[in-house]
């Protein structure tokens, strides 16, 4: 069955510190039917990407600040998206950490722009194809997860802006729909390994989003289960023991 989704441009974030070659990127890939940004650094990338996720990000390696490696690590923790890593370095050692840190593909510069919409439009379909909707249904009724559920919104309105660990580890509770969300399936969800991730990370997270919730005047159901995980608690339904 086709979505609403489906039908819509892969939307696209170009990150490039080089002014000329990123316009020259974003009018080609325009041209070529995507929704697409460009965006010169790090901190441009995470406002824009919180307001609206991108399908593909297109990432320079070589920026100033936080690198394009970085940026491809940090995404992998969030969600599914399509990561072409783009840089001037050829060697086969620069493939393989570029991979390693999360790319899906590794384009050498000067990056042939056929090849480029070709690779967008391959990782976007496998994106879509394995993406949550982009409105999930709420974890308890009144409770939302907005703008690419970087924000947490409770029935009042009010609002808490998440992290990254933060999104990963709600949004996972949400899609559950109240059910209780084992400890192994939210440490893969932050990007972790059931093996050797230190599960009490996993309570550090749950008492700062509390914490964090209660000073924006979110009174925030969440509950640890004794012995099973996690749970975004409905209004009416029995509480379960907890654990701090």
């Amino acid at each position: 069955m086709m979505t609403i989704e489906s039908t819509l441009p892969l939307r696209v974030y170009l990150v490039e510190d080089d002014e000329d070659l990123r316009e020259e990127m974003v009018l080609h890939l325009a041209r070529a039917g995507f929704e697409v940004q460009g965006l010169a650094d790090a901190p441009a990338f995470y406002k824009a990407h919180a307001l609206a996720r991108c399908d593909v990000a297109v990432l320079d390696i070589g920026l100033e600040g936080e690198n394009g490696l970085s940026i491809a690590a940090q995404l992998r923790a969030s969600g599914p998206f399509g990561v072409v890593m783009a840089s001037a370095r050829g060697a086969v050692q620069d493939r393989i950490d570029a991979l390693q840190q999360g790319a899906d593909v590794y384009m050498v510069k000067p990056i042939h722009i056929e090849e480029l919409v070709a690779t967008i439009r391959m990782l976007g379909s496998r994106v879509r194809a394995v993406a949550p909707p982009l409105n999930p249904p709420a974890a308890a009724p009144g409770w939302l997860l907005k703008e690419g559920d970087w924000l947490l919104c409770d029935p009042a309105g009010r609002q808490l802006k998440l992290t990254t660990i933060e999104r990963a580890f709600t949004a996972q509770l949400f899609q559950a729909e109240g059910a209780v969300v084992s400890r192994d399936q939210l440490i893969e969800s932050i990007g972790g390994n059931p093996q050797e991730f230190d599960p009490k990370r996993l309570d550090v997270v749950a008492s700062r989003l509390r914490r964090k919730a209660g000073q924006a005047g979110l009174s925030l159901p969440l509950h640890t289960v004794r012995g099973e995980g996690f749970q975004f608690v409905r209004p009416g339904r029995k509480e379960p023991d907890e654990s701090f």
